[in-house]
C-alpha cells in the first residue's frame, strides 16, 4: 500500500497573507501545500482600479521583497506616500509624520488588493516546491499522530505536519477546530471609492476624525482606469500636467444608517458632503467613482494555535481599518511563524510541537491583541462628540506631534519595526 504524502505545512487560504506564508516557507525549503477555493482574478494595467486598497508598511514591502514579488507589485501600479497627517474635527491639534524626518524615501505604499493577490498567485503557480490544490474546499480535519489531515469536499485528503488557517475573518477552519473569538460589531460601514480633488494630494495619507466617524484620503498614482463616470477621466483634467496627483482612494467609516444615506446620494451630492467632511483640505471634490461599503468589526481569536494547527492574518485577528494595519499585522504573523518553524527545523525538532507553536503564539498574539485593542480604544475615544473630550483629543495630537520620542515610537510601530 502506498503511503500518502505528508507535507511539512499545509496553508488553507491563498489571500495576501496565506500566499505570502506559503511562498516564504517554500523558498526556505519546506514542502508546502496550499488549499484555495478559487484562483485569484487576473489583473491587467488596463483594468479599472480596485476599490479595495491597502497601505503597505515598510515591513510588508521588505517581506514581499524577500519572496521576490515586490518589484512586480511596485512597477505595476503602486503609489508611495511620504507624509501622514491626522487631525480632529472638534478641536485644534494635528499630528504629522514625514518620511524625511526618519531618513526614509517613503512611509509606505498604497496598493490595490487585487494587484497584490494577482502577483502572489502567479508566484504560487510558478513555485516548484509547492503543491497547489485549487479549486479545493476543506470540509473536515482531524489529527493522526504526527500529522493533521484535511478532508477536501471532493473526497481527497491532504496531510501535513502543520496546518495553518489563513482563510479570513470568517475562517471555516478555525470554527472546525473550535477556536472561539471575541467579537465586537462597530455598527459602522466603511465606504470606499476613488475621487478627484481640486488640489493635489501631496503624496500624503490624510485622516480626519469626526464625531462618530473617521475619514481617510489615500494618494493614488499615475492615471489608473477608474470605475465610472466620464468625470474622472474628463479631458480637461487629463490635459493638465500632473493631474494624476489629484486622485485619492477614500475610506469613510460611518454608522450603518449614515452609510445607507451616503450611498444613496447622487455623485454631486456625495462629493459635496465628502468635501465638507474632509474640511475641504484638498479643495473641492470634483468627481467620484462608484461606491461600495463593507461592515466594520473587531474579531480576536482566543488562541492562535491548537494541536498541529496555527492561525495567521484575519483568521486570527480582524481590526478596525482606521490605522490601515490589518494586512501589515497579518504579514508580521507570517514573518514570525516562518522564523519559528525554520528554527525548529534547524534544531531537528517537530515543526508542530506544542512548544514551537506556543512560541509563535506568545510573540504574535501579544502584539496583535495590543494593536487591536489600541485601534479599538482610539476608535472609541474619537467616536465621542462630547466637547471636553474633543479638546483633550486635539491636545493629545498636538503633544504627540511635539514629543520626538513618542512620535518616533508611533511611526516605528506603523512601519512594523
Amino acid at each position: 500500500m502506498t503511503r500518502r504524502r505528508v507535507h511539512d505545512v499545509a496553508v488553507v487560504g491563498a489571500g495576501m497573507v496565506g500566499a505570502a506564508l506559503a511562498l516564504t516557507l517554500a523558498r526556505a525549503g519546506f514542502d508546502v501545500a496550499v488549499i484555495e477555493p478559487r484562483a485569484a482574478v487576473p489583473w491587467k494595467d488596463t483594468d479599472e482600479i480596485d476599490l479595495r486598497v491597502v497601505a503597505l508598511a515598510p515591513s510588508s514591502q521588505n517581506m514581499f521583497g524577500r519572496i521576490g514579488v515586490w518589484e512586480a507589485i511596485r512597477v505595476a501600479r503602486a503609489c508611495s506616500f511620504r507624509r501622514m497627517h491626522v487631525w480632529d474635527a472638534l478641536a485644534p491639534g494635528e499630528l504629522t509624520f514625514d518620511a524625511a524626518d526618519r531618513g526614509l524615501a517613503s512611509l509606505g505604499y498604497i496598493v490595490e488588493n487585487r494587484l497584490i493577490q494577482h502577483v502572489l498567485w502567479q508566484a504560487l503557480q510558478a513555485e516548484t516546491g509547492l503543491a497547489l490544490y485549487c479549486p479545493a474546499q476543506v470540509s473536515g480535519t482531524d489529527v493522526e499522530s504526527d500529522r493533521r489531515s484535511l478532508l477536501l469536499a471532493d473526497g481527497a485528503r491532504v496531510s501535513a505536519r502543520l496546518v495553518v488557517g489563513a482563510d479570513g475573518g470568517d475562517s471555516a477552519l478555525r470554527k472546525m477546530i473550535n477556536i472561539a473569538t471575541g467579537d465586537r460589531d462597530y455598527g459602522q460601514r466603511a465606504i470606499v471609492a476613488h475621487v478627484r480633488t481640486e488640489r493635489p494630494h501631496e503624496q500624503t495619507a490624510w485622516q480626519r476624525f469626526l464625531p462618530g466617524a473617521t475619514l481617510a484620503f489615500l494618494p493614488l498614482d499615475d492615471d489608473p482606469p477608474l470605475r465610472s463616470a466620464h468625470d474622472l477621466r474628463d479631458s480637461s483634467h487629463s490635459a493638465r500636467p500632473g493631474f494624476a496627483a489629484h486622485v485619492c482612494s477614500i475610506v469613510w467609516s460611518v454608522p450603518d444608517a449614515e452609510a445607507t444615506r451616503l450611498l444613496a446620494l447622487d455623485d454631486a451630492a456625495f462629493c459635496l458632503e465628502l468635501g465638507a467632511a474632509f474640511d475641504f483640505r484638498l479643495g473641492a471634490v470634483h468627481a467620484t467613482t462608484s461606491r461600495a461599503a463593507f461592515p466594520l468589526r473587531l474579531k480576536l481569536a482566543e488562541q492562535f494555535v491548537a494541536e498541529r494547527f496555527a492561525l495567521v492574518g484575519d483568521a486570527a485577528h480582524v481590526v478596525h481599518p482606521l490605522a490601515g494595519q490589518g494586512v501589515n499585522l497579518g504579514l508580521r504573523d507570517v514573518d514570525e511563524l516562518a522564523e519559528v518553524l525554520s528554527a525548529a527545523r534547524d534544531a531537528g525538532a517537530d515543526l508542530a510541537a506544542t512548544s514551537v507553536l506556543r512560541r509563535y503564539e506568545r510573540r504574535r498574539r501579544s502584539d496583535d491583541v495590543l494593536s487591536a485593542k489600541a485601534f479599538d480604544g482610539i476608535q472609541r475615544a474619537f467616536a465621542s462628540s462630547f466637547p471636553p473630550l474633543g479638546m483633550l483629543r486635539g491636545l493629545g495630537l498636538s503633544i504627540a506631534d511635539r514629543l520626538g520620542p513618542v512620535k518616533r515610537l508611533l511611526a516605528a510601530h506603523a512601519a512594523g519595526r
